[in-house]
């Protein structure tokens, strides 16, 4: 199986099929084996009523009592041994699913670390979220054809061999019967195939909007909003649902004809070989075979019908991870060095100059217009943003990525020990932490947990408060201790007196360092070296905080938070 450090390899992006085919490939040793293991103990089963019948026609019906002993005998061994291939089988197919699972869950994850800020923009939240939960399983599912697919194909031409020396009639019969069922269940799993694929398309839609209301139910209880947002979501569910009635209806179709058509195989197999008997054609211990022969078809034939079902199902998960697969990230033609050292970086589309080694605040009634700046100087999307003297887009991505850090204030926060969730993969020693803990004015937070540093955190930081988990995202940034920090709303969600001492704590951390960052809190702007105020996106005045105060209505009227006075 996979290891969890271990290169997945490159996956065949070039259709659902081809990536099935390729987790195949990837292990062929553990599918032979699997592939061989299905097939003897398939035909170890069908052997069972070849034994029976040459113990009932040399042992039984004679009176040969030592005769039927030894038949008994290699009948035990061979279930015996059958038995133990069982478990073999299981053991490597269950091997054969894990690692098909484990592989694309690495893939997966690989293509979303390698999309990076692209992601939102490539691919829905809810679509990702559905691949996890599962698409992924339901491809891992579908690689049970390796092992039982192949034993029941085997063993079904083994059984009409079989049955071709007792009865040609019969073995028509038997090989006549599967294309029968294909036929009947063919259009059944294609059309389960297109319902599949609606469901599951509604399926990751319904997944984003249930992530987007958790995040903003806030807001939303706030504005009122919560119970428009709540007839939305019922309705959609219930879209949902009235497609997956469509899907099970299919489904109930399919597996019910997948148990129904092989019985009905067995009613008329075993109809014609009674017939056969009674006339003298076969002996008893013939007809008895042919039961078990037939019965040990049942297995088989359903499969069939099991793995069109599964197949259908997981080709269709697998060409969503595909689609997926195939998003590229955005182009990094970057060529020309990044400055030696800290330089101006120069918003054009804005007007923000940022000068290095200063706090610089951006102020807007907008808060959109002020993320939209730190995106373009994070270069994170379209960008005519200038670093020194070179354009930002011509510097190659990860020298940018190394020395420039955007701190969002809604960024992830993953599951794990606090210590590693604020250290993002840097070492950090107990003092850099303890600094950085300091300068959010977070050491209460970490007081707090049983474990200290070391508590675990669950997933986006839900066992924190929404103020502890937006300190702990600027415990973050400061630990990266980056070149430039462009921090997005870092205190929106602190009280008055956490805030005053995060922003004076901010200012001394950052000392000679340059740091943006967006608010409109006077306590977060009177500690800045700079204030830029925002009209409509672009820069409308610039200086001081309490200088912007005493001269601009505008910047006075959104500090103070009069609505009324706000320039829009």
């Amino acid at each position: 199986m996979i290891d969890a450090y271990e290169d997945p390899g490159t996956p065949d992006t070039r259709g659902g099929w081809r990536y099935l085919r390729w987790l195949v490939l990837r292990q062929p040793g553990r599918s032979v084996a699997g592939a061989l293991l299905g097939s003897v103990w398939m035909v170890l089963l069908a052997a069972q009523p070849y034994l029976m019948a040459r113990s009932v026609d040399e042992g039984l019906v004679p009176g040969r009592l030592g005769v039927l002993a030894a038949w008994t005998a290699v009948m035990f061994v061979v279930g015996s041994v059958n038995a133990w291939l069982s478990i073999m089988r299981h053991r490597t197919m269950t091997r054969v699913r894990m690692d098909a699972y484990f592989r694309t869950v690495k893939v997966v994850v690989g293509q979303v670390v390698r999309l990076g800020a692209a992601l939102p923009r490539r691919a829905g939240a809810g679509e990702v979220v559905t691949i996890g939960v599962g698409d992924v399983h339901t491809v891992a599912q579908s690689l049970t054809v390796v092992g039982p697919g192949v034993g029941s194909a085997v063993v079904y031409v083994v059984v009409a061999g079989l049955l071709l020396a007792i009865s040609a009639p019969l073995a028509a019969v038997v090989l006549l019967g599967l294309p029968v069922i294909a036929l009947v269940t063919g259009p059944l799993t294609l059309r389960l195939q297109g319902a599949e694929t609606a469901y599951r398309e509604r399926q990751g839609v319904l997944t984003a909007r249930i992530g987007d209301l958790a995040g903003g139910l806030r807001v939303l209880n706030g504005l009122g909003g919560k119970g428009l947002f709540a007839d939305a979501f019922r309705q959609d569910s219930q879209r949902l649902r009235a497609q997956g009635y469509r899907v099970g209806a299919v489904a109930s179709w399919v597996q019910a004809l997948g148990v129904g058509l092989p019985t009905l195989f067995l009613a008329v197999v075993t109809w014609l070989a009674a017939r056969l008997a009674a006339e003298g054609s076969i002996t008893i211990g013939q007809l008895v075979s042919v039961y078990g022969y037939v019965a040990v078809l049942i297995g088989p034939v359903a499969f069939f019908v099991q793995m069109a079902y599964d197949l259908n199902r997981g080709v269709v998960a697998a060409r969503r991870v595909v689609r997926l697969l195939r998003l590229e990230p955005e182009p990094d033609e970057g060529t020309l060095p990044a400055p030696e050292g800290p330089a101006e970086l120069h918003d054009p589309a804005s007007g923000v100059r940022v000068v290095p080694g200063r706090l610089t605040a951006l102020a807007t009634a907008r808060p959109a217009e002020a993320a939209a700046v730190v995106d373009r100087l994070g270069r994170f999307g379209p960008t005519d943003a200038t670093w020194g003297e070179v354009r930002l887009d011509a510097v190659p991505l990860a020298d940018v990525r190394r020395r420039i850090l955007v701190a969002d204030n809604e960024a992830d926060l993953f599951a794990g020990p606090l210590r590693e969730v604020v250290a993002a993969g840097h070492t950090a020693d107990e003092r850099e932490l303890g600094r950085a803990l300091y300068a959010a004015a977070a050491e209460d937070v970490v007081r707090g947990l049983p474990d200290g540093p070391d508590s675990p955190v669950s997933g986006q930081g839900r066992s924190l408060s929404g103020g502890q988990r937006q300190r702990m995202r600027l415990v973050r940034g400061l630990l990266a201790d980056p070149e430039v920090l462009l921090a997005i709303e870092p205190t929106s969600a602190l009280d008055a007196h956490t805030e005053a001492t995060v922003a004076q704590r901010l200012r001394q951390a950052r000392e000679g360092r340059t740091t943006v960052v967006t608010s409109t809190s006077p306590l977060m702007l009177d500690r800045a070296d700079t204030v830029l105020f925002l009209v409509d996106g672009k820069v409308a005045a610039s200086g001081p905080h309490r200088r912007l105060l005493a001269a601009e209505p505008g910047y006075r009227a959104l500090v103070a938070r009069d609505t009324e006075g706000v320039v829009r």
